[in-house]
């Protein structure tokens, strides 16, 4: 019996440790089968990792490529908007450009045009703004208060013929750099407008084609044809545009100051050929007030003037502008001074968008005034010269009339009667005591 049962039992052993033994086999089989299985999903997952990182790449190189076009696309916008009178500007970074001009053709009939007082009937020098092309920028420095550089380079041409205004001067009327910011202002060096005929001054009241505002810009009435001669009241050293200037601007909430100085570039003589300007205007509501006065050393004689005058908005169709001007220049001592006044009287009404009219009214009395080849000079010419002086009024009617295509593109007619009395003869009427011109002209901003 216990025989039985030791054989029995060694029989259990054996098939408990062949169990075992399978079992173990069966254990180790599957744990190889796990980690290849493992591996596989890590090969798996690390595929789709570099799938993922493929897919972002390009989803950066996309938008990219979109914020470019959108660049690009909103350059082309700027570039659109040229027709406006804006100018086409291209900017990069903190530096921006803005290539821009203004061509004006006039036909014009004119009596008295010679000295046997015969007429004529051509395209002529532009009626109302000289022929031009230039190029303006700014770069940004940063900073709160907003410091840029500035620069402005500005030529005149002749549309008849295409010459330059001025021959062998190609930035004839602007050759700058200068800084800007809101609590500088504007602070501008080199060749530019003559303080006294911008906006900041006489601009606003000479004639009633500019804006009527004070402002920081350059402008101003022009001195084309017979009834824009006051302009040279508003002169310097070298005429109504300052060589070798350094002209400042600032706004102080409604007012505008200016003041500028000219270099004379004398060798021992600081104050030869100089030109000092000091202007201040006011913007109210619906009007403007301006003024200033200027001083010019032009071959060791002194030239002055002072002037103030505004514009009055006196309906939404109608705006009124006058000026005065006191003009005195220092002449070779036998002859003795020049004493001017002169004022001006005009109205600009715009009884729409399409139409506006202007009609105005000048009268200049000059007294022993400098004469050259038998014709008054202009204010500050040299006068250090001159043998004779004549006494007399200058006196002009002038009108116009535009009609606006669009906001860059206008037709326009003009008409002057210019008249002189004493012994005052003007050089544009050859002699005569008397002149009508009529224009009829096309021009375009760009």
């Amino acid at each position: 019996m216990k025989m039985k049962k030791l054989v029995l039992a060694s029989a259990v052993l054996s098939l408990g440790s062949v169990a075992a033994q399978a079992q173990t086999t069966t254990t180790t089989e599957q744990l190889q089968q796990a980690l290849a299985q493992a591996q596989a999903a890590a090969a798996q997952a690390m595929a789709a990792a570099k799938q993922a990182q493929a897919a972002l790449e390009q989803a950066l190189a996309a938008a990219e490529q979109a914020k470019t076009s959108s660049q690009t696309a909103a350059t082309s916008q700027m570039a659109t908007s040229s027709g406006s009178g804006t100018g086409l500007t291209i900017t990069a970074g903190p530096n921006s450009a803005t290539l821009y001009g203004l061509i004006d053709v006039t036909y014009v009939n004119r009596n008295h045009a010679n000295a046997a007082g015969q007429s004529v009937t051509a395209p002529r020098v532009a009626w109302f703004s000289g022929n031009r092309w230039g190029i303006t920028g700014a770069r940004k420095l940063g900073g709160d208060d907003d410091l840029k550089a500035i620069f402005r380079l500005e030529s005149e041409f002749e549309n008849q013929t295409g010459n330059m205004d001025t021959p062998g001067v190609l930035f004839n009327r602007d050759a700058w750099l200068g800084l800007e910011s809101k609590s500088l202002g504007k602070l501008t060096f080199g060749r530019q407008n003559a303080l006294a005929r911008d906006p900041a001054a006489s601009a606003t009241y000479g004639d009633p084609y500019g804006s009527p505002k004070a402002s920081l810009e350059e402008g101003g009435y022009t001195n084309n044809n017979d009834f824009k001669q006051l302009i040279f009241y508003a002169g310097s050293a070298t005429g109504t545009r300052m060589d070798n200037g350094v002209v400042w601007k600032k706004e102080f909430g409604n007012i505008v100051a200016g003041a500028a100085y000219q270099f004379g570039g004398v060798t021992g003589n600081f104050g030869t050929g100089s030109t000092r300007t000091g202007s201040l205007a006011y913007n109210g509501s619906g009007f403007t007030v301006a003024g200033f006065a200027t001083s010019a050393n032009i071959a060791n004689l002194t030239h002055t003037t002072f002037s103030v005058g505004g514009n009055l908005a006196v309906s939404s169709m109608i705006r009124l502008y006058g000026g005065y001007f006191n003009y005195k220049a220092q002449q070779p001592s036998a002859l003795g001074d020049r004493k001017d006044t002169a004022w001006t009287l005009s109205t600009k009404i715009v009884p729409s968008q399409t139409y506006d009219f202007e009609l105005g009214y000048q009268t200049m009395r000059a007294t022993n005034a400098g004469v050259s080849s038998g014709y008054v000079q202009n204010a500050y010419s040299n006068t250090s010269a001159i043998t004779s002086v004549a006494t007399g009024n200058r006196n002009t009617w002038y009108g116009s009339a535009f009609y606006h295509l669009d906001a860059a593109t206008e037709f326009y007619v003009a008409a002057d009667k210019l008249n002189t009395t004493g012994n005052y003869l003007a050089a544009q009427a050859v002699g005569a005591r008397s002149q009508t011109e009529l224009g009829i002209g096309l021009r375009y901003k760009f």
